[in-house]
């Protein structure tokens, strides 16, 4: 069990205090709030009755008066504590005792008062009542400025925010506003679609087969039916099986899953939005697409232009259309649009990539243009007509067979939504499947499984369609000015927290004595050490124990080895 610190036992102690006092500090009733901060200045009246609630952030105590700063959810507010105000009888205990002594900064209270002015000028509650609504255990990590305006104490450790985003939250106030800015993102989404006409819909997340994209899946079992599952990678088979149904326009905001590496950009789960509508064509789509981005930029900032990072970028349509073949021209100065596989290989390793037997032509042509040309398209761009190979799912170029009538919408140098033509011909989606299925006898993990009912569906009869996914995440990141994907998700997927082991005082020595020694052979550090034979065995035996060390015996001796 961890050790708490003599803050947390302090708290402990307080709100035992108050129990005693018949103090509830976790009270059950509703409080009736009324009033926010960000009321202020809006809707001042100078002694007008306020209720509000929230946490309590600093305090200035100066004998029977106090102020106060109380944070609610949407933002601060000034509060004045007066003795004999809050406390009009002679019994002066709910001041002196209660809110001097056993309240702390983090402490949750509801207030009832008035509003009034102070002599500089500044618009605080007058309290004349307060509950205590909860008692924290544990001490905020709340930064110090000193004399000279030195910052101290930051909560601005990466790893400790995004575990403990709830304090992030509280002590961050700018982390709360990236968050406020996604959820306007998505308003203006599904506002933007929903106006077209189309329907929002659910897919199933849990799929017997998981299509839609080339990418390693999540797999589980379930247990009643006995069946493998898949936590999808991608809704579109599902969205598509519905415009065979009948729908003209159907979207949905998914969560997707992809067993696959993290970092700034990636997080195994993951939001996309994807809309398919019908009588549509991929020319259409990226004109839809300009008008979206250019309103969502309008909505968050009041123009097309943003900041991200040292770049401003531009959403006003409308955007360059690259071929990808011509890109990779572009910025390599070589012609790979008529080579084999083996060419393609070749060329990558010649360029410096690394690949592998596993990777067919699509590939290798996604990973030379990744590698060589994706950091060159700041500004949105459109880059078009991907190879037959590299897009399954995606109609044939109706000017050139070996291509395909797709998009991917490049940004700040990162993939920000894909799109297709969709492929809707049964026998060619079925020859697309199976050549899939070619690549994953190769060793492909990523290649595309063979859905039999999908393509039952479009046995029936899917309308010309287009469709688009496009990386939610992604799109706030460079909204908000984010260059990190846990910066804008609540909850990032962490390794882990390693949890702390109770050890003795010698086990403890031992430990620190080792990881300072430019030896770990036993004798040296037993000597090093200093402790009895008896405290040395027992220390090196529970460190052993906790797997925090091994002893090791070889011909040169014996060694102990750090495990952690």
């Amino acid at each position: 069990m961890t050790k708490l610190s003599e803050q947390e036992l302090i708290r402990r102690e307080k709100r035992e205090e108050l129990k005693k006092l018949g103090i509830n500090a976790y009270p059950a009733a509703l409080f009736p709030v009324n009033f926010y901060s960000n009321s202020l200045p809006e809707q001042y009246e100078d002694g007008k009755k306020v209720v509000l609630a929230g946490r309590l952030m600093s305090r200035r105590i100066q004998g029977k008066a106090s102020f106060a700063e109380l944070q609610d959810s949407q933002g601060k507010i000034q509060v004045y504590f007066n003795r004999d105000e809050i406390c009009p009888s002679e019994d002066k205990s709910l001041y002196n005792e209660v809110y001097k002594k056993l309240l702390d900064i983090g402490d949750i209270i509801g207030v009832e008062g008035e509003l009034f002015t102070t002599m500089v000028g500044e618009q605080t509650v007058k309290v004349t009542q307060f509950t205590l609504l909860n008692k924290t255990l544990r001490p905020l990590p709340l930064p110090k400025t000193d004399a000279e305006g030195n910052v101290y104490d930051e909560f601005n450790d990466a790893e400790l925010r995004y575990r403990q985003r709830y304090v992030d939250l509280i002590v961050n106030p700018q982390v709360k506003n990236t968050f406020i800015q996604r959820s306007k993102i998505t308003t203006t989404i599904r506002n933007f679609l929903t106006e077209k006409g189309y329907l929002e819909v659910e897919t199933p997340i849990l799929q017997p087969i998981p299509g839609g994209a080339a990418a390693r899946p999540f797999m589980t079992h379930h247990n009643a039916l006995n069946i493998p599952l898949y936590l999808r990678i991608a809704n579109e088979l599902y969205l598509k099986r519905l415009i065979v149904g009948g729908f003209e326009g159907v979207f949905e905001f998914a969560k997707d899953f992809r067993n696959e590496g993290m970092d700034r950009t990636h997080n195994p789960e993951f939001t996309v939005m994807e809309l398919y509508v019908a009588y549509k064509d991929y020319f259409w789509m990226m004109e839809t697409t300009e008008s979206l981005l250019e309103q969502i930029a309008a909505d968050l900032n009041q123009t097309t232009e943003i900041q991200v990072g040292e770049h401003k970028i531009n959403f006003k349509a409308p955007y360059p259309r690259v071929p990808i073949l011509e890109a990779i021209k572009t910025h390599t100065g070589i012609d790979v649009s008529n080579m084999t596989e083996n060419e393609l290989r070749k060329t990558a390793t010649e360029l410096g990539l690394e690949v592998d037997e596993t990777m067919g032509e699509g590939k290798l042509i996604d990973a030379i243009f990744g590698e060589k040309c994706e950091q060159h398209y700041i500004q949105p761009t459109f880059i078009t007509d991907y190879p037959k190979s590299m897009s399954p799912l995606t109609k044939e170029h109706r000017t050139n067979p070996r291509l395909t009538e797709r998009f991917e919408l490049m940004v700040n140098g990162k993939e920000l939504a894909n799109a297709y033509s969709e492929l809707n011909d049964p026998i060619e989606q079925k020859e697309r499947f199976e050549a899939q299925l070619t690549l994953s006898e190769k060793g492909d993990d990523e290649a595309m499984f063979i859905d039999h009912d999908f393509i039952r569906a479009l046995e029936y009869g899917m309308p010309p369609t287009s469709g688009i996914g496009i990386g939610i995440d992604r799109l706030v990141m460079l909204m908000t000015n984010n260059s990190s994907i846990q910066e804008v998700l609540f909850f990032p997927q962490m390794k882990p927290e390693r949890q702390e082991v109770a050890l003795t005082d010698e086990e403890k020595l031992v430990l620190d004595t080792l990881k300072k020694s430019d030896s770990n052979e036993l004798a040296i550090l037993k000597t090093a050490v200093g402790i009895s034979n008896k405290k040395w065995d027992a220390s090196v035996k529970g460190l052993a124990q906790k797997k925090l060390v091994q002893v090791i015996k070889n011909q040169k001796g014996l060694f102990i080895e750090l495990l952690k």
